[in-house]
């Protein structure tokens, strides 16, 4: 679930490609950006607080908890939820799905799974790399792609989170195998060399978790509890959000079940420093009535059972943070100069290829600073939405 994040196998559209000579350029796959806002931000730490509330509506049915990150990035977020749930259902078998074609952030994911297998014994963890129309089910929807389907089961031997972690340590090389990418000509964004699925749980606990260890071509599969934070580009249209990446998720919601979508709302101080350099910058286009709207037109006929939660504003709204020091902003130092200007632009989603053509000057620091000072901080505004299904 990235922070800020964006949909991996989604390309961009006419207006935010590059220009002629610019080589493709895909914003979130810039990790040292990445890096630094999700380690000087609050953002994963407050998306993680408003899905675990989601928790309090949710009531599992045999055989599972069934959970879905649409966007584990680095699980962050994910492990934060699946503590919430076994703090709720702490005898409850669970089942979690990450998707994830990073590489880099499926180790780091795979590094906060341990202690999870030792808290909560009746665990099967999922990781894949498989596109939005996929991931659910776990299955590509082409014959090609599925007769080239990594699928990888490991049961984890021991019973402590030292013994669990060195194996997972020792699965580096599969990962590597499985998780390789390739760029698409079209776009530039990177795609999966081969469809890849990873299955984790205890092997003391096998005969318990039996029942929900999946298996290829098990069919559909469906979840209490979906999680897509900033599963996509902000300048992406709503047509194009709602059919590629939520439309999928919905129809994997089970009977009870909801999903919780969360995306950049703006009207900040961070987007005050983007429009001092950029005034008629305007990165978030659909806010989620349009989404919600636009999923219910799409989906009525197919499922009339959905129920659609756009939440009035003191509800769907949640502001998060720079990390900062009372102290460092009686004195800004360059390094959270260069921090909340790094946040600022994450979050906007502003290409390098723009950013060259400010960073010759000192502008873009001198418009930090003034909003650091005017706000004594820097934060930002998410918007949050949810869509459920009836119970059965």
């Amino acid at each position: 679930m990235k922070a800020a994040g964006a949909a991996i196998e989604l390309g961009s559209s006419a207006s935010d490609a590059p220009p002629h000579g610019v080589a493709h350029f895909r914003f979130f796959d810039n990790r040292e950006k990445y890096l630094l806002f999700v380690t000087t931000c609050s953002e994963k730490w407050v998306i993680a607080e408003q899905v675990s509330k989601e928790l309090r509506q949710i009531r599992p049915t045999p055989p599972a908890l069934r959970v879905f990150d649409a966007g584990m990035g680095d699980a962050t977020v994910l492990t934060r939820v699946m503590r919430a749930a076994h703090h709720r259902f702490p005898t409850v078998p669970m089942f979690v799905v990450g998707k994830e074609v990073s590489l880099e952030d499926v180790r780091l994911s795979l590094e906060k799974m341990a202690d999870r297998f030792f808290e909560h014994p009746n665990t099967v963890l999922v990781l894949t790399n498989l596109y939005y129309a996929e991931a659910p089910r776990l299955w590509p929807t082409s014959s090609a792609a599925a007769a080239q389907l990594n699928w990888y089961e490991v049961a984890l031997n021991g019973t402590t989170a030292h013994e669990f972690d060195g194996q997972i340590r020792g699965l580096q090389a599969m990962i590597a195998e499985g998780w390789q990418v390739r760029a698409s000509e079209r776009t530039g964004n990177p795609l999966y060399v081969r469809p890849s699925v990873l299955v984790l749980y205890r092997e003391d606990h096998r005969f318990q978790l039996d029942p929900i260890v999946p298996r290829p071509e098990q069919g559909a599969r469906e979840y209490d509890l979906i999680l897509a934070s900033q599963p996509f580009r902000a300048r992406l249209d709503a047509a194009r959000k709602v059919r590629t990446v939520l439309a999928p998720l919905v129809r994997a919601i089970a009977p009870g079940g909801r999903m919780l979508a969360i995306q950049s709302y703006g009207n900040d101080p961070g987007m005050e420093v983007i429009n001092a350099i950029w005034p008629e910058e305007h990165p978030f286009k659909t806010g989620r009535q349009e989404l919600v709207e636009r999923l219910r037109e799409m989906l009525v006929q197919e499922c009339p059972d959905l129920r659609y939660h756009s939440y009035p504003d003191n509800r769907a709204l949640f502001r998060y943070n720079l990390h900062v020091m009372p102290s460092e902003l009686s004195s800004i130092g360059t390094s959270t100069l260069m921090a909340a200007w790094n946040a600022a632009v994450y979050v906007a989603q502003i290409d390098d290829h723009r950013l060259h053509e400010v960073l010759t000057s000192g502008a873009y620091l001198d418009a930090t600073r003034r909003v650091l000072e005017k706000y004594h901080g820097l934060w930002f505004n998410d918007e949050s939405f949810a869509v459920s299904r009836r119970p059965a």
